[in-house]
């Protein structure tokens, strides 16, 4: 097959796991790897990974299919961080939707659903490292089996999740650490760190262990 794969971020996360993931589909078919819907190639498949724009039909259209791998059991999760707010929720066993992108956000035919576990220890690195093993893993598997796979239309109600931003960060200094340790766990030392306001003055806080 003719692959492409879009991340519009190009300081993403994700991309040591694009090169995984090229690595093992370039034994069989053709990838390329793009981070601007304006080079999308035409062809067969469209991978769309850590993706923050919505993309436009016009360039769905160039790939018979355009899938996204979704950090939650669609519809409830949609929208924006979904891994991160189900972590502060308290949650370690996290679904995972493989679906088909389209117009409307988090809304596509789904062909997989997975699970990522946590022991509830793991710190913002160690999470995103599962979940982009697990990424690789369940486009791997779509890809494989792609003949065999029939999307299923999402079903029941459907709830939404807010963009998280550097405010999200902040430690409440009238709780413990322990109270708080989920939102020190999702934290990025460097883009995202915690921080705390006491007397005026902010402190920043980075956590490794």
């Amino acid at each position: 097959m003719k692959i492409s794969i879009l991340t519009d971020n190009r300081k993403s996360w994700i991309l040591p796991f694009v090169d995984i993931l090229k690595n093992i589909l370039c034994q069989n078919h053709a990838v390329e790897h793009c981070f601007n819907s304006e080079d999308i190639a035409k062809g067969d498949l469209l991978i769309l990974l850590s993706c923050e724009k919505i993309l436009s039909p016009k360039y769905l259209s160039l790939n018979s299919k355009n899938i996204v791998v979704h950090p939650s059991k669609l519809p409830k999760g949609k929208g924006w961080s979904p891994l991160a707010w189900q972590i502060l929720e308290g949650k370690n066993k996290i679904p995972i939707t493989l679906f088909e992108a389209s117009e409307e956000v988090d809304s596509g035919k789904i062909y997989i659903q997975d699970f990522i576990e946590f022991e509830g220890h793991e710190l913002n690195e160690e999470i995103k490292k599962k979940q982009g093993e697990k990424t690789v893993e369940m486009v791997t598997s779509f890809i494989n089996n792609i003949e065999k796979i029939n999307g299923k239309e999402q079903t029941g109600d459907e709830s939404f999740y807010e963009k998280r931003s550097s405010k999200d960060s902040e430690l409440n200094i009238n709780k413990s650490i322990k109270e708080q340790f989920n939102l020190l766990r999702i934290v990025d030392n460097d883009r995202y760190p915690a921080f705390f306001i006491m007397g005026g003055h902010k402190y920043l806080l980075k956590i490794s262990r």
